[in-house]
Order: structure tokens, then C-alpha cells, then sequence
């Protein structure tokens, strides 16, 4: 079978959507190659290419030493295909497109001159990133104009540097960063770091207050799901397609972009007028509404149902308990605290359901269960407080998985730094920080199995505000109810619990 590249897009099945674009200027340079910026940007930088609305491309840049992306990409003449698949408005969605907005790849440890030469051109606007949340941090290094610098802030103010110096420091020559890496403020980070980086570096004055004000650090919030090379069903993709893609991307059809900066971008930048989810402006309400209605329900779903016995989010979405449990959670208690107006949050909330019943996507429990004692105190204690604050009595379904959660913390033996939980006759690991992991290791080991050793273990793990961010045995009446939803799971077991839980609650 042959595999993709732009001799074979002239025999195409039926299959596969392909519109050719060529010879366009290069406007953006991409810190980072990899299945979510392909799967995310590069689609929308080619949707609006296909519509007339922007005709650029885009340079991919490797973004670490030991990168595999960039030789593929020139394997296949940058060009990959994105599999969309999911249920939108109601409808199935199954697409196959060749993505052909990236116009070249370049591994920067090896070709750094070629990077500085696109730092030269005229026709170049934007610098996007995904480097992950580690990229977005501080490595001591000296500066050499000959070769790249390994961390990408660094990268980015070595780059910047020779376009002031070709450029002569003309205000014009500035660029929009739009960082897409998980980090709040990420647009202040990024400029942050490459100020710090210019003045350890010693680079002029001059250039570090260019820096500041001739260039636009946007801060950013990205939301789709993007699950990459399908390697689990790739024989099947590959005789619908008729041909081999090795960076065959997968993911879901919904997507969110959300984007702080001036106007004049967001007409260089014309996302929304391609029909693209992008939304300009303060990205702190659609912050709230991501980690409140979608990350928020993953945390709260993930240990009840997965004790219950499912694996996966669409297993529990596909259990008329679980679901129910859910569902009580997010329309009952979570959304009414999300400040925001309520045709937009139940419209994002509407997609929430549709992207957990996904049966394309296989998004585990145990994945979204890593680091779960952090993602609570950030995802759900919000939540909580307000919905106490406003009704004056507690979310139950929140303190219900909270429940959960410290029975999923319950372990049996340590493995390496983290604790080893059993669900029957299966074993999971319980991963996150060391003062998680020690509290909860203590506070099993000395449960004696009484109402009094469970009421200690509950007082003594709420009262943790270096866990939860304050002393959860303030809020009234939480211990109670807390110690009395772990009786029951210990007792009669966690599917059995939930399934009371929810038959009370539809009463």
C-alpha cells in the first residue's frame, strides 16, 4: 500500500477530502509538531486557507532533541490526514482530511540556521506553541547565536533577537505569540520567560523593550480532544483510506479556542468568520466553564465509577446509575455555580454529554484518576463552596465523590513512590504528589475499622489545607456527611452505594 504524500493525492478514494494549497507565504512559525497542534491549529489555520480567508502556512519547528515528527512530516511532503469522529448536535461525525497547511518541518538542533531565516521574513505574523506545561519553564543555559537553545522560551527569544537585529528594530516587525500550552496566563508566562532569558543573555535594552511592546503575548485556552495515531484500529483506517499515513491523527469534532488579544489580530486572524469555535477576548470565563463542566465531571465520575467496575467515561455514560450520578452532578450542583450566561454554559454543557458519549474515544478512569487529590482542590472545591454559599446545604453528588476518591486512595502495598489500590481482583496504581500519597497511606494504616477510627480518618484528612487548599472541616456539616457516604460504600460496596445515591436523589 502506498503511503501519503502529494503524489499519490491525485487517486484519492471518496474517502478522504483533499483540497490542494499551495504557494502560500509563511505567516506562522509553530514551536511543536505534534497529534494536538496538527489535530488543532493546523486544521484551523487549513479550514480557513480553504475558505480564502488567511492563505498561509505554517513552519513547524521540532521542539525537543528527540523528536520523530519532523522526518515523517518530510516523508510524506508534510502533509498528514485528521480523522474527526463523535457525535456533534445530535449527529454522527466520521471525516477523513489530508491537512496541508504545514509547508516545511525543521529539527532546529540540526538546521538552526534555516529557523533564523524565517525569523528574517517579511510574510511572517504569528509564532503558535504546544510544548506541553514543561516547556513553559525556566533552564539555565548561555546563549549562542550559532546553535538553538534547548528549552523553547529560549528558543523563542533567540528568535526574536535576530529578527530585531535583520529587521533593525522596526516596530512592525513585532509578532503574535498564541501559546496553547495548559497554563494559566500562558501568553504573561511565555513573555516573562523571554525577558528573563534576554536579560540573563545580556542582549540589549533596546531589544527587551521591543520585546515588551512591539510584540503581542496572547494568553489562550484550548480545548479538543485529540487521541493522535489510531494504532489500535490502524489496519482498518488504512483500507478506508487506500493508503498508509503514519501520522495519521485522530480526534473528536469538538473544538474551543479561546483567545485574549487586540482587534487587529483577530482580523489578521479571521478563526471565527471560518466558522471556527474561537472566541476573542478575556479566556477567564471559558477557563471557568472548562475546568467547572468538563474537567470538574471527570474528576468528580472517575473513582465512583470506576469501583463500580467500568474503565472507561463512555462505560459509565452507558450505566444507568453512573450516568445518572453524573448527570445529577453536573446539571444539579456544578452548573448552577459557573457565572456565565446560561444558554452559553448549557450549550457547552449539552457538548460535555455528547463528548463523554463518545464511542470513539476511549478515555480511561485510571488516566483521569492521576494526580486526583490536586484536580479536586482545583476542579470541584470551587464548586462546592459556591453551591454552599447559594443554597446553604451541601452538593451531594461532590461529596459523594469525594467519598469515592478516599476509597480509591485506599491501598494494600506501595510500588516505588506511589500506592497500590485493588478493585476485586484488579490492581491500579494511585498516583500523585509525595504529601497526597503519605496522607492517605497514614490515614488507611491506621484505620482500625470502627465508627470513631472513620470519623479520625475523615477529620484528620480534611483538616490538610496544604491538600485541599483550606481546612475542609470548616465547611459545616461535611464531616458528617462524609463519614456517612464512606460507611456506606464500605459497607455495601461502591456500585451498590452509588445505586442508593442516585435512587434518592430522583425521589
Amino acid at each position: 500500500m502506498k503511503q501519503l504524500s502529494r503524489s499519490i493525492t491525485a487517486e484519492l478514494s471518496a474517502n478522504v477530502k483533499y483540497e490542494k494549497q499551495d504557494d502560500l507565504p509563511e505567516k506562522i512559525i509553530q514551536f511543536g509538531e505534534g497529534n494536538f497542534l496538527r489535530g488543532f491549529v493546523d486544521w484551523m489555520v487549513h479550514e480557513m486557507n480553504k475558505q480564502g480567508l488567511f492563505n498561509g502556512k505554517v513552519v513547524a519547528i521540532q521542539p525537543t532533541p528527540h523528536g520523530k515528527v519532523v522526518p515523517k512530516l518530510k516523508a510524506q511532503n508534510c502533509l498528514y490526514t485528521l480523522a474527526l469522529r463523535g457525535i456533534e448536535n445530535g449527529q454522527v461525525v466520521e471525516s477523513n482530511e489530508i491537512i496541508s497547511s504545514i509547508s516545511r518541518a525543521i529539527n532546529p538542533y540540526s538546521d538552526w540556521e534555516q529557523v533564523l531565516k524565517v525569523a528574517e521574513s517579511k510574510d511572517l505574523e504569528f509564532v503558535f506553541s504546544n510544548t506541553t506545561e514543561a516547556g513553559l519553564t525556566y533552564l539555565e543555559e548561555a546563549y549562542n547565536p550559532t546553535s538553538s537553545p534547548l528549552s523553547f522560551p529560549g528558543k523563542v527569544a533567540a528568535f526574536l533577537y535576530h529578527r530585531y537585529q535583520v529587521m533593525n528594530g522596526s516596530p512592525d516587525a513585532g509578532l503574535v505569540m498564541i501559546p496553547c500550552e495548559l497554563v494559566e496566563g500562558n501568553g504573561d508566562v511565555l513573555k516573562e520567560l523571554v525577558v528573563r532569558y534576554a536579560t540573563d543573555w545580556k542582549l540589549s535594552t533596546d531589544f527587551i523593550q521591543w520585546v515588551e511592546e512591539c510584540n503581542q503575548f496572547c494568553n489562550t485556552l484550548v480545548d479538543r480532544i485529540v487521541t493522535g495515531y489510531p494504532k489500535d484500529n490502524i489496519d482498518q483506517y488504512n483500507e478506508l483510506l487506500g493508503y498508509e499515513d503514519v501520522l495519521l491523527t485522530a480526534g473528536e469534532p469538538y473544538h474551543m479556542f479561546a483567545i485574549e488579544a487586540n482587534e487587529d489580530v483577530s482580523m489578521r486572524l479571521p478563526f471565527d468568520k471560518a466558522g471556527l469555535n474561537v472566541k476573542w477576548g478575556d479566556v477567564t470565563p471559558y477557563r471557568e466553564l472548562k475546568v467547572r463542566l468538563l474537567n470538574g465531571p471527570h474528576t468528580m465520575m472517575f473513582a465512583a465509577c470506576y469501583l463500580s467496575g467500568v474503565d472507561t467515561v463512555l462505560e459509565a455514560m452507558e450505566d444507568e446509575n453512573l450516568s445518572e450520578f453524573i448527570k445529577q452532578g453536573i446539571y444539579e450542583e456544578i452548573l448552577p455555580t459557573v457565572k456565565m450566561e446560561d444558554s452559553e454554559k448549557r450549550q457547552f454543557v449539552d457538548s460535555v454529554i455528547e463528548r463523554f458519549l463518545n464511542p470513539y474515544n476511549k478515555h480511561y478512569l485510571a488516566d483521569i484518576g492521576m494526580n486526583a487529590v490536586y484536580k479536586f482542590k482545583s476542579r470541584l472545591i470551587p464548586s462546592l463552596l459556591d453551591y454552599v454559599k447559594a443554597e446553604n446545604s451541601l452538593p451531594r453528588s461532590i461529596v459523594f465523590s469525594l467519598a469515592a476518591l478516599f476509597v480509591y486512595y485506599r491501598s494494600d502495598r506501595t510500588e516505588g513512590e506511589f500506592l497500590i489500590g485493588k478493585r476485586e481482583a484488579d490492581e491500579y496504581t494511585i498516583r500523585d504528589n509525595k504529601e497526597a500519597i503519605t496522607a492517605f497511606s497514614n490515614a488507611w494504616n491506621d484505620f482500625d475499622g470502627s465508627e470513631s477510627g472513620l470519623e479520625n480518618l475523615v477529620s484528620g484528612l480534611l483538616e490538610r489545607s496544604d491538600l485541599w487548599g483550606m481546612n475542609l472541616n470548616e465547611i459545616i456539616g461535611l464531616q458528617d456527611m462524609l463519614v456517612a457516604f464512606l460507611s456506606n460504600i464500605l459497607q455495601d460496596g461502591m456500585k451498590e452505594s452509588v445505586k442508593k445515591r442516585t435512587e434518592l436523589a430522583t425521589k
